[in-house]
């Protein structure tokens, strides 16, 4: 078994670090160079203030997520699916909800390492056909769009939430006292305290069950 774990860290995890490092920063370093060919090309610089002006609007937003949704999907992600989601994008309305079902049609338990190659492969996939599917949209989306009714156009503002709940009701039905504290925390949060940001509320709902969970474990494996 020791073997076996050694020979999965060796032939598996390891490249998976290195090479998830590097596709990962070579996305970042892509990422600058529309700008550096407008102000290479056509000579245009908005000033190092605007720039400055501009992360500090960004960070302030979404600096928090950097640290939070890592933390909160990878337990569903796996290292694997961690990397390629961060590279990929659409994590929490497409990654998330693929990996979790790949792991529940297969029957996997959660944490272990055939649940982290199930999860690859279940990312692997979406991956391939959000491509398909994103770039057919690219082509005749808006047209597509345009036929639509209004209600059926409004109706797409509440896919990530429906994605959400049932993602939520996947794990809950397996242990419903995390997930019924789960919602009471988050009820809490939204419809009596009511002043707390997202980026708060996140956190606290992710590590609160976390420690909800270790809290009722540690008593009944104590009994």
């Amino acid at each position: 078994m020791e073997n076996q774990k050694l020979s999965y860290e060796q032939s598996f995890t390891k490249p998976i670090i290195k090479y998830g490092r590097i596709t990962n920063l070579l996305a970042i370093f892509f990422s600058f160079v529309p700008s550096l060919v407008v102000l290479l090309y056509f000579g245009v610089f908005p000033g190092v203030e605007n720039i400055l002006s501009g992360w500090v609007l960004i960070a302030s937003i979404y600096g928090v997520y950097a640290i939070v949704e890592p933390i909160s999907y990878f337990p569903i992600l796996g290292l694997p699916g961690t990397y390629m989601s961060f590279l990929a994008g659409n994590i929490g309305n497409m990654r998330v909800p693929c990996s979790a079902i790949a792991q529940e049609a297969v029957g996997v338990t959660p944490g272990t390492k055939k649940a982290e190659l199930v999860s690859t492969i279940g990312i692997v996939g979406s991956i391939i056909t959000n491509m398909i599917v994103v770039t057919i949209a690219a082509v005749g989306g808006a047209a597509l769009m345009n036929a639509f009714p209004p209600i059926i156009v409004e109706a797409f503002t509440y896919v990530s939430p429906a994605i959400f709940g049932a993602i939520f009701s996947l794990y809950a039905s397996k242990k419903f006292s995390y997930g019924a504290f789960a919602l009471i925390l988050v009820a809490i949060m939204l419809l009596v305290i009511k002043v707390l940001p997202t980026y708060v509320m996140i956190p606290v709902a992710v590590f609160g069950t976390v420690a909800f969970g270790f809290m009722t474990d540690g008593k009944k494996s104590s009994k």
